[in-house]
């Protein structure tokens, strides 16, 4: 019998296929004693383990590119922490065996990741997967991961860890569903870049039983469990109308009256430039910069690494707009070199500019190399800061960049509440404004955005963070200035329609979500997207929200 479930969708598209569910978490090793001549045997062995782990990690991370690059060796630099690995030697010189001392050290760093509140208890999966892959490996038994299957499936785990995500091939894994996660979880992230249709924060999905046949809409987050044969037709009519629709529009990103909205791409380096490039990315919106700094956790990478990476990217879109965010290091992204390792709540700590302010050195060669690399190229470059609370910020940014003689356009990025509220004043400092709205969600409702539990808080659709996106919008055409969304919400083919209607005046995105964006934009007029704003701007919830702009686009 049909039933139908509802999670969050986010990643575009429709699969149907049977559940696979992902391979279970390596078992707790036995808790026996060695001989005390055994452990600098067992300590050389862990070591190893250790290594070959992050090695592993780091090779995924190669092989995928972009953004889970960085997530990927994030995670390496996690399995290579020092005081981690000296906890688990203590271990084995006591008598544990190497898995056991694994097991043990990473529960003890889990639990304190757990009670640190929810910023840093949103790495707990990351974590485990680290621990459970080292295990694994000490073990001798196969790397818990996805299943093995020469037919197409539909993926169901409790989450994804990146180094799963970064690797799923589209061809087997038609789509995946996971009980935990929010719409900006790294698992999110990736299957948009991806392609692969995903519903997240989806209560049960762990009881869906193997071989189940389920329909998976990445677009409404809905679930039809054993879909009828008129549902699948369904279905799949509308995949492929939607198809059909994405494969006729091309050109800049316009209303049907001919309003522009350029339509460019979030990156996170060179290798995520090919898929922007035939996506028909007007330009980059969001250029992250980590990746070049997760190499090394001890030092900054040096000018000229620098300036060989920007200029592969500025020299991909010729009278091209590319937006680049300097370094945003802190919370969820730390550095040896730069980051306190003391901070009770990291995510309202130093962080982003401020991190950057606290080290001058390392944003005046950021800056330096970013001047350089676009010298005799015919791209209109722009740099913006993270982190921008207030004027003050802005002005020390801006004053940054005139000192490293960076000719460039200088923006701020709108992440907390306090720079949409006071955003015309930030505008006398600097030159256009930058909506990164996973953020901005995050600390309007104090919602992390790695833990599934506030996910609803995390709907980009919330009135609240459309309010202060309007406000933002609205302080820039009073300036003469631009303002664009380089947030995930810009990847909602419908929410682009609203966003445009509130004002905004570019959408960046992954490279998938371009052509699902510039269909639906060029269906609607100017005047059709700002009632549609309106609408949602009117109601007290996100889904509400969704459904007035839904009926205004849609003429009911």
């Amino acid at each position: 019998m049909e039933t139908t479930l509802r999670g969050v969708g986010v990643s575009h598209g429709v699969a149907i296929g049977e559940v696979r569910h992902m391979g279970t978490a390596v078992l707790e090793p036995p808790a026996k004693q060695i001989p005390a001549e055994d452990a600098e045997r067992e300590q050389g062995r862990a070591r190893q383990a250790v290594e070959a782990v992050a090695a592993d990690l780091i090779a995924r991370g190669n092989l995928a590119g972009g953004e889970a690059q960085a997530v990927l060796e994030a995670q390496a630099m996690m399995a290579q922490d020092p005081e981690l690995m000296a906890d688990v030697e203590r271990r084995i010189a006591v008598g544990s065996t190497a898995e056991r001392g694994v097991y043990d050290a990473f529960a003890a760093y889990r639990a304190l990741l757990a009670g640190a509140g929810e910023y840093l208890a949103g790495r707990v999966a990351d974590l485990d997967d680290v621990r459970n892959r080292i295990v694994a490996r000490l073990l001798g038994v196969p790397m818990p991961g996805v299943p093995d299957s020469d037919e197409p499936y539909v993926l169901i785990a409790r989450d994804l860890a990146p180094a799963d995500t970064a690797l799923l091939d589209p061809a087997l894994v038609l789509g995946f569903v996971t009980e935990e996660g929010g719409p900006t979880s790294h698992s999110a992230i990736l299957a948009r870049a991806l392609g692969v249709p995903a519903v997240v924060a989806l209560p049960g999905a762990g009881e869906l039983v193997e071989g189940t046949v389920i329909a998976v809409d990445g677009s409404t987050g809905e679930i039809f469990v054993e879909p009828s044969a008129e549902k699948r037709a369904g279905l799949e009519q509308a995949a492929a109308a939607r198809k059909a629709a994405l494969a006729a529009s091309s050109g800049p990103g316009a209303t049907s009256d001919g309003h522009k909205v350029p339509l460019l791409a979030n990156v996170g380096g060179p290798t995520d430039v090919p898929a922007a490039v035939e996506a028909g990315a007007e330009g980059v919106g969001l250029f992250r910069t980590e990746f070049l700094f997760l190499d090394d956790s001890k030092k900054a990478p040096s000018e000229d690494k620098q300036v060989e990476a920007y200029r592969k990217v500025l020299s991909a879109f010729p009278e091209g707009r590319v937006v680049v965010r300097v370094l945003d290091a802190g919370a969820d992204k730390p550095l040896d070199f730069l980051t306190p390792g003391d901070e009770p709540n990291p995510a309202l700590g130093v962080r982003g500019l401020r991190t950057l302010l606290d080290h001058p050195d390392v944003l005046r060669t950021q800056l330096t190399a970013l001047a350089k690399a676009a010298e005799g190229l015919p791209v209109y470059l722009e740099v913006m800061a993270p982190m921008v609370a207030d004027r003050t910020d802005a002005k020390a940014f801006a004053d940054a960049c005139r000192e490293a003689g960076l000719q460039a356009k200088f923006g701020a990025m709108v992440e907390i509440p306090s720079a949409a509220l006071r955003a015309r004043s930030i505008l006398q400092e600097v030159e256009f404004l930058s909506l990164g709205t996973n953020d901005l969600a995050q600390y309007t409702f104090a919602a992390d955005r790695q833990v599934g539990a506030v996910s609803r808080l995390q709907d980009p659709w919330q009135p609240a963070l459309l309010d202060l996106v309007a406000v933002s919008a609205e302080a820039a055409k009073a300036e003469g200035k631009s303002c664009g969304v380089c947030g995930e919400a810009a990847a909602d083919p419908l929410l682009a329609c609203v966003l445009t209607g509130l004002g905004v005046t570019s959408l960046s995105m992954g490279a998938a979500s371009i052509p699902y964006v510039r269909s639906t934009l060029s269906k609607h007029t100017l005047a059709q997207c700002e009632r549609a704003a309106a609408a949602a701007r009117a109601a007290d919830t996100a889904d509400d929200a969704r459904a007035a702009a839904q009926a205004v686009l849609s003429g009911e």
